[in-house]
This record gives C-alpha cells, structure tokens and sequence, in this order.
C-alpha cells in the first residue's frame, strides 16, 4: 500500500508539472507574432495542394493565417483549397479567400490583394506552386525579428532537379555584402522572390507592388524601391523552399528588354551618378550596349573599355556612330592590366575563360572598384 501511495503522489506532482508547463508553452505561443501566409493563386490545380500542406507541416508555435487572393483561375484551384479548410481549421490556422473572375489581373495585384486581407505584422510570400520546408517560417521570422527592415530570404531548390543550374548556384552562393553588390545582374533580385518574408512596415513603406499585369517584372521593381528607400537585406543560409521550374511561370512573360531597361535605370541612381568617371570591362556586344543604354551624362564619364580580346583592342577606340552628340563619343579600348577603377563589369560569371582569374589578378574590392552589371 505505502508503494501504491507513494507511485500516485509521484503521478500527480507529475501531472500537475505536465499541466503548468503546458499552460506556460500556450502563453509563451500566444505571444509569438501572428504570421500572414500570402499566396496569389492563378490556375494553380496542378501544385496548389503540395503548396497548401507545406503550410499545415510549418514547425511555428505561433499563430498564422493563410491568405489567399484567386486571380480569375479557370481550373479547380479553388475546389481544392475548399477540400482542404477543414484540415487548417484544425491546426488552428485561419483561412481568408477572396478573388475575381474574368481577365486576370496579374501577379502583382493579386500580391497586393493577398497581403490587404491579412492581419499579421510579418509576411510570408508563398507561390502557388512551390513548397515550403516545415522550418521556413520560424527561421525567417528570427531574421526578420533581428532586422525589421529587411526582406529576408533564403537558400533553395529547384524542381525539376538541375533546372536553372547555374542561376541556382549564383542566387545560392551570394554573400551577405554581395546581395547589394550584386543586384544590377541579369538574374534578377539577389533576394529571390519566391523566399520572401519580411515585417508589414516593408511593403508598406515601397507602396506595394506594380499593378501593370503580365510583363511587368513587379518583383525587381519593388526590390529597387525597397533598396532606394534605404530598405535592408538578409538571407537565411538554409534550404528552406523548392522552387518549382516550369513553362507556365509568370517570370517568362517579362521581356529581356524590360528588364533591361529597369537594371540600367537602377545602375545609374544608385552607382553612377555618384562616381565622376569609370571604365567598362567588355568592348563586346554586352559593353557596347551598356554603353549605348546610359544617359548623355553617365557616357562622358566613362573614360575607356577594357578587353582580353587583341582584335577589339587593336582598334583603339569604340566610336558610338548613331549618337546624336557631336563631335561622336569615342572611348579607347585597352588590356584589362591597364584598366582603371571603378569599372562596370560586363562579362557572365563562370562562363568566359580566364575572366575570374584575371579579375582576381587585379585585387579589387567588390563593391567599391567595380560592380557586376552582366
């Protein structure tokens, strides 16, 4: 009998430690920040499912809502997530759906629609077709909580495997200083936009997205107002999203140009205007077109071209023939050795010869003696 008293006094200190320390864990999740999940939806059927339950295998003790914004979907995008609600209603996770039928009316709207529904003081970007790992959103909340305001982001997958490899291996290998020294590239934000999450004030703060529809890069447009405005940039070093590859994605809508267009703009506000003079590395097609690009202003301060090619430095000089200045802008051409800093680079990454060793040869500082525009 004294063993049977002591083994259910034992089980009732226990139960009752059981019992305060799960009433400690609820207050202490209550005050962990409500986390708005924004997913626009556009015939989605073929992902949207492995999408949503990304979301429902989140490791956050803390409250979150999934807002969701259908831009005029033909398919059963939204028969699906209806099939779903009851499993989110058990994890305790609210679910705002709203949305338009008709003409689409693009990414960026359906962006904009999808964070006006929300509540929560953080955001969580999610496309329709990608999948989060369960440890995405209290990993990045961490990095938003240390610098809100940030657009932090993340390392990921892609899906097919090996699709866009070497885009992959750029985004994924950055470092924390080169996702500013690096945001004039042809690839696109250093943040990638698919692993986006940041505090509300961040969107606020830019105005939102571009509304323009298919063909506007609303992404790129807002990371430059964000940068511009004096917003701020982190990456978690994890994995934590696969990033689906495939023909239907909004991204192969925006033309080259446009794209372009923004990165030329973007150089010459931020870099040029406040540099007197710098040479361009590449007196190639790429160079020239940086060259022909710029304003009347940023091409007088560019002082020479430079090259590894003997045939275009035994011309001397790049004369831009359709210029309307008189007499025509002519830049000489030189070896890269005799190259004066900064320089605008124009030569692809790890795809031209000898151009990282020889650029290493020179022992320049990224950032300060030169600026990756290719």
């Amino acid at each position: 009998m004294p063993n049977t008293i002591i083994s259910l006094s034992r089980f009732l200190n226990f139960n009752a430690r059981e019992k305060k320390q799960k009433s400690l864990t609820m207050m202490e999740n209550e005050k962990l920040p409500l986390v708005s999940i924004t997913v626009p939806v556009h015939n989605a059927s073929a992902w949207i499912s492995e999408c949503l339950k990304s979301v429902l295998h989140q490791t956050y003790l803390g409250p979150m809502e999934l807002c969701i914004y259908n831009d005029a979907s033909s398919d059963d995008s939204m028969e699906i997530l209806n099939e779903m609600k009851d499993l989110f209603d058990s994890r305790g996770i609210k679910v705002k759906v709203t949305g338009h039928s008709g003409e689409p009316k693009g990414v960026g709207f359906a962006k904009n629609q999808a964070i006006a529904m929300g509540s929560g003081d953080y955001l969580c970007f999610l496309d329709a077709d990608d999948v989060m790992h369960p440890d995405r959103v209290s990993c990045q909340l961490q990095a938003a909580q240390l610098d809100p305001r940030a657009i932090v982001g993340c390392k990921f997958h892609r899906k097919p495997e090996g699709s866009t490899e070497r885009f992959s291996q750029w985004a994924n290998r950055l470092c924390p200083h080169q996702l500013y020294t690096q945001a004039y590239t042809s690839h696109g934000p250093t943040v990638i936009m698919p692993t986006w999450f940041c505090h509300r004030n961040v969107v606020e703060s830019v105005g939102g997205f571009h509304e323009g529809g298919k063909g506007v890069p609303e992404d790129l447009i807002f990371f430059y107002a964000h940068l511009c405005g004096g917003g701020t940039l982190t990456r978690v070093d994890k994995d934590l999203l696969m990033y689906r590859y495939h023909p239907e994605c909004a991204t192969f809508s925006v033309k080259e140009e446009t794209i372009w267009d923004k990165r030329v703009a973007f150089l010459e506000q931020e870099v040029l205007k406040k540099w007197d003079h710098f040479s361009i590395w590449n007196a190639g097609k790429q160079g020239r077109k940086l060259f022909r690009s710029l304003s009347r202003t940023s091409q007088s301060k560019v002082t020479m071209f430079c090259d590894v090619d003997e045939r275009k430095i035994s011309k001397k000089y790049y004369i831009y023939e359709n210029s309307p200045e008189v007499p025509k802008p002519k830049v000489p051409i030189v070896y890269f050795t005799e190259v004066k800093p900064p320089i605008i680079i124009c030569i692809k990454m790890d795809l031209s010869g000898n151009f990282e060793q020889n650029l290493s040869s020179l022992r320049l500082k990224e950032g300060r003696d030169f600026i990756h525009f290719n």
